[in-house]
């Protein structure tokens, strides 16, 4: 019987996909009107090449977007280094990730938009990458890109394999088609021994505990002329950072900002939401509740009136968390799951989070364990914590510091990733030979 319904599940699914063709380019049009697709690299998702492929063989990497795709970047630097016959083929779905990987990517390792999940596209994108191996990042399971590559013998791997309770009871629904799309993964690496049993209570089988990559990764980078022009036009001015905002939480900002400055007038809020497309509606909204804003993407002169400095840009994160002592980070005052805290640890940032962190939950426990974080309960709770760090340069100094040495990079989730995924890239280097 469960054989049964995955069989009809995964055939509805693979008819809709295909019958479902104008309206899939309707969604493709509208997010190009929204900014959301590059008008030059749009055939990329329909498995259209934008580039040559390199000679030998290729290990594909996917990740969702930018928070997924930084979180690698370590691994494709180790995987390049102990196999010089392998190129990266990196596939994203997001324009500023694509953006970033344009920035950050290394020799040998390129990248293209990810296939809209439909088989004649998938199948495209398969028959002129041939990738000898496919990872997977994080909680990306497309039922076609893996029904199809298992279909082109393509070995695979889940690596820091993430899965909510939430994820868990949606599948749950369907229990034979997750069964069979987690059978098409050869290797399966957990951030966590939450993540790994609910993975195995959806029928996974080859599940490792390795660690959250995301701890193995370098510190957000930044250049010395911007970091020292940012601080100067900061100079003594009490500061700190909003950041990886979503939709709503920059009001929430904005409302904190304006009762914090009734005690600290010369304040200036750093804002820089997840999806920098937004800024003009973020500017406009903060402009009608009497906020003086400077934009980075228009870019405006930080002045003494400015409140909030909007940096509507990607790549910027590295900066602001090294100016910015004290850290908000968003996706978690609205129910959105949360985003990476681990990047401001990193850089020695106070870090503070809304209840809304399921997608890091486990990350946010090892912080406060650390006492290297503090969870708000809400949108008023942002205010006053903001506010008391504000007041206590000791106690901050004190909470930033336990953050470093939490999120302190740990080169054992890396190494033994390298050591799970080693038969699979010997097996993709020894197919091309």
């Amino acid at each position: 019987m469960r054989e049964g319904s995955a069989a009809l599940a995964s055939a509805l699914y693979r008819s809709a996909t295909t019958a479902g063709l104008p309206l899939i380019e309707l969604l493709l049009a509208r997010r190009l009107m929204r900014g959301r697709e590059e008008t030059a690299r749009i055939d990329e998702r329909r498995g259209i090449p934008s580039i040559q492929r390199p000679a030998g063989p290729v290990i594909w990497i996917h990740a969702a977007s930018i928070g997924e795709a930084q979180s690698v970047l370590v691994l494709i630097e180790k995987i390049l280094k102990i196999a010089p016959e392998i190129h990266i083929l990196m596939t994203t779905g997001t324009v500023t990730s694509a953006r970033m990987m344009e920035d950050r990517l290394p020799p040998r390792a390129i990248h293209q938009f990810v296939p809209v999940d439909r088989i004649a596209w998938v199948r495209r994108f398969l028959e002129y990458w041939k990738p000898a191996a496919a990872l997977w990042v994080e909680s990306e399971l497309w039922p076609n890109l893996l029904l199809e590559s298992r279909r082109a013998g393509v070995p695979m791997a889940l690596v820091n394999a993430r899965m909510s309770e939430k994820s868990r009871k949606n599948w749950s629904r369907a229990p034979g088609f997750a069964r069979q799309l987690l059978a098409c993964l050869g290797t399966i690496l957990a951030q966590d021994a939450e993540i790994a049993a609910r993975l195995e209570a959806l029928g996974a089988r080859n599940v490792s505990i390795t660690g959250n990559l995301k701890l193995a990764a370098a510190p957000l980078p930044a250049t010395a002329g911007a970091l020292i022009a940012l601080q100067d036009a900061i100079g003594d001015r009490p500061t700190w950072v909003a950041a990886s905002t979503h939709r709503g939480e920059e009001d929430m900002v904005g409302a904190a900002h304006r009762g914090l400055a009734e005690t600290y007038p010369r304040l200036l809020t750093l804002l820089a939401p997840r999806h920098p497309q937004r800024g003009d509606d973020i500017a406009h909204s903060l402009a009608r509740t009497g906020l003086k804003v400077a934009r980075w993407s228009q870019n405006d002169t930080i002045t003494p009136d400015t409140n909030i400095y909007l940096v509507d840009g990607t790549g910027q994160l590295g900066l602001l968390y090294r100016v910015a002592p004290i850290a908000f980070i968003g996706g978690s005052l609205i129910p959105h799951g949360g985003q990476n805290m681990l990047e401001a640890a990193q850089l020695r940032c106070a870090v503070l989070y809304g209840p809304h962190i399921d997608n890091f939950r486990s990350v946010a426990r090892e912080l406060e364990a650390a006492g290297a974080s503090l969870p708000l309960a809400d949108a008023d709770d942002l205010e006053r914590t903001v506010g008391a760090l504000l007041a206590d340069s000791v106690r901050t100094e004190a909470i930033a510091a336990a953050a470093d040495g939490a999120a302190s990079r740990k080169q054992e989730v890396i190494d033994l990733v390298m050591r799970r995924l080693k038969p699979i890239i010997a097996n993709a280097v020894a197919g091309e030979s």
